[in-house]
């Protein structure tokens, strides 16, 4: 599929009609950067229909659709604990390669802060593998902050990689 004007691009929160297209890019993100996710292709592609519906719907999931296809996903994951429930993780980060740099990830990133803020969420955390400095980088000019490191919080064929755990309020 080639490049389209910017105009067949929108962004927009996953809903059950989606799940096919959620299924594909789930699946690409983790086939071509196995590194970046704590989950493997594998684990999720032996998911039966009832299981993707529910992955996506439990939690909210948007995604860059390019027409009907989509090219970048992002998720949040929200504390269920009642003195919790401020928290969500920011999850399933991914943007297909040839769209990268154009600002993706940014926009993405904002229309996810704004459906969390909404939902009462005042704080929002992520893990990124200490060897992507892009998606670091981004995050820090987004306004989150370091707060720790977790060793070898992955292990991808026999390589440990360290996670660097970073965080913004956004309340």
């Amino acid at each position: 599929m080639g490049m389209s004007s910017t105009d067949d691009i929108i962004i927009r929160r996953l809903g059950p009609d989606d799940v096919d297209a959620f299924r594909r890019i789930r699946l690409e993100a983790l086939r071509l950067n196995p590194t970046a996710f704590a989950s493997t292709f594998e684990d999720w592609a032996r998911f039966d229909d009832g299981e993707w519906l529910r992955r996506l719907t439990d939690n909210p999931a948007f995604a860059v659709l390019d027409g009907a296809e989509p090219v970048a996903l992002m998720g949040y994951v929200r504390e269920r604990s009642s003195n919790a429930r401020h928290r969500a993780t920011v999850v399933m980060v991914y943007v297909r390669e040839v769209m990268r740099g154009a600002g993706f990830a940014k926009r993405l990133l904002d229309v996810l802060t704004r459906h969390a803020r909404a939902q009462g969420i005042g704080q929002l955390e992520l893990g990124v593998n200490s060897q992507n400095e892009p998606a670091r980088r981004l995050y820090e000019r987004e306004g989150y902050t370091v707060i720790g490191c977790i060793p070898a919080a992955t292990i991808v064929d026999g390589v440990a990689m360290d996670e660097v755990l970073m965080m913004r309020r956004i309340d």
